[in-house]
């Protein structure tokens, strides 16, 4: 028998489940399952389907289950899972991308002030946070909060699902807006200003555990279920992105840009970062550092969009991109299609400038392509502003970084390389990273530099690139929050 770790990506629209032998890191298989689709500003899913998702993605596995030792999940962050003292589910999860709590993020900063949140919890809350969501139930549906005997993480409720434990990390916790990542501990005062009338609110949160704590074993009807061995160690999980962080081996100076449902830009740190703007959120990461991250909640659906618009796929959007050659004759998009999370404009709408009768499509495509990008590489900007060191390697990753397009204009724009590791599922690799460490009591880092992860090709910019002009008018029709 050669052990074999799982590490389970449970996102917006899916989980991935990959299989990787403990010593080596060697990919032995792979699984997937769909998520219902969601159409924000009300995102919504019923947390059932994510297990339901995470039963047929393992099942489809195989064989090799019977060798697995350890899992952990790492899920999409921000989603409110509310359940009843049988374990039910009080109402479907509002997920991150659900903006139907801009007002009461407007409220919460208004209340404490945007300085206050920075310093308890190292961001101010947005739309997309955690307590926000908690505060919009509270609000409009005050007989679900009656009833709520546990609150959750969607990453929690798997490992719940797992092993009948309620926990958490420090990293998926920092992005609740309840969590102080610097003492490591829940904070009562703000979760009485999102849900006021003096409830204890801290018992129905889940303990905290260190970056490679056991969970727990998995449970005999969840074995039985997913066709694993009963005393599966089960890892503490954490957050999307800073399961990406783990798979990446990110060292500090090094950025991760993510193209996929949403964008992100995030790098590790050895100290905290406050961004009282709310354009940074000071998040902990899975190792026992900080991960300082920007969001924005339009990338990869944009280029899709406009590909369907456009009468063709992904693929056929970067071909028509690169056909361009750089120049897509003055039009710019800005892509706020969903809203804006970064910046903070949840009820914006896209915007395409510069439109002639003589525009291409060609022209179209690169400027889908620069919009995304654009909005991406503001939050990289907003790193730099809160003076987080970003002198290594830029990493694409994510779903877009398999488009040719996106990957050079990535570094056309930067005017520098961009490393593209060959982690496929950077998310489901850290959450493998965790489970191998968690079983070998070790350290992520040890588990990550042994896999050889983080490595891979790497995109030039092409000369005479004109990335600053590309931004600046970018920067110009975009609005400001």
């Amino acid at each position: 028998m050669v052990a074999v770790v799982l590490g389970v990506d449970s996102s917006t629209q899916s989980t991935k489940v990959e299989a990787r032998e403990l010593v080596t890191g060697r990919v032995v298989a792979r699984g997937t399952a769909p998520h219902p689709p969601t159409e924000p500003p009300v995102s919504e899913q019923d947390p059932e389907a994510w297990w339901s998702a995470l039963t047929d993605a393992v099942s489809s596995l195989g064989e090799i289950r019977r060798d697995v030792v350890a899992l952990s999940v790492a899920g999409q962050q921000h989603g409110l899972v509310l359940l009843d003292e049988h374990g039910r589910s009080v109402r479907p999860a509002k997920l991150w991308n659900d903006t139907t709590s801009a007002a009461e993020a407007e409220r919460l900063v208004d209340r404490l002030g945007a300085t206050r949140w920075a310093q308890a919890t190292g961001s101010v809350p947005v739309a997309a946070f955690t307590i926000t969501k908690l505060a919009w139930v509270a609000a409009n549906e005050p007989a679900s909060i009656d009833r709520t005997s546990m609150v959750m993480l969607p990453h929690d409720y798997l490992t719940w699902r797992l092993t009948g434990q309620h926990v958490t990390d420090r990293g998926d916790a920092s992005g609740t807006g309840w969590f102080d990542p610097v003492a490591g501990s829940y904070n009562a005062d703000l979760l009485a200003e999102a849900v006021p009338g003096g409830a204890p609110w801290l018992e129905r949160l889940p303990t905290v555990l260190a970056p490679t704590a056991e969970a727990g074993r998995l449970g005999p009807e969840a074995a039985e279920h997913l066709g694993l061995p009963a005393d599966v160690i089960v890892g503490p999980g954490t957050g999307d992105n800073m399961a990406a962080a783990l798979g990446l081996g990110l060292q500090p100076g090094d950025a991760a840009l993510s193209l996929g449902t949403s964008g992100t830009v995030y790098s590790v740190s050895a100290t905290p970062t406050m961004d009282e703007t709310g354009l940074v959120a000071g998040f902990a990461s899975a190792s026992g550092a900080f991960l300082p991250l920007a969001c924005t909640l339009n990338a990869t659906k944009v280029t899709d969009t406009v590909a369907a618009w456009l009468g063709t796929d992904a693929p056929g959007l970067a071909t028509l991109a690169a056909e361009a050659d750089g120049d897509s004759g003055g039009v710019v998009l800005v892509p706020y299609f969903d809203g804006e999370r970064t910046p903070n404009l949840p009820h914006a709408t896209g915007l395409f400038q510069g439109l002639r009768t003589t525009t291409t499509r060609q022209q179209l495509a690169l400027a889908a392509h620069d919009g995304v990008l654009c909005g991406l590489l503001d939050g990289l900007d907003a790193l730099l502003a809160v003076g987080v060191n970003l002198d290594g390697h830029l990493n694409l990753i994510g779903g877009g970084a398999r488009s040719s397009a996106y990957r050079q204009r990535c570094a056309d724009l930067t005017g520098r390389a961009i490393y593209l590791p060959d982690a496929d599922e950077a998310v489901a690799a850290g959450a493998a990273v965790q489970a191998a460490a968690v079983v070998e009591r070790g350290d992520v880092a040890d588990v990550a530099t042994a896999w050889g992860l983080g490595v891979g090709q790497v995109a030039e910019p092409n000369p005479g690139a004109e990335g600053a002009t590309v931004r600046a008018a970018y920067a110009r029709a975009r609005p400001s929050a």
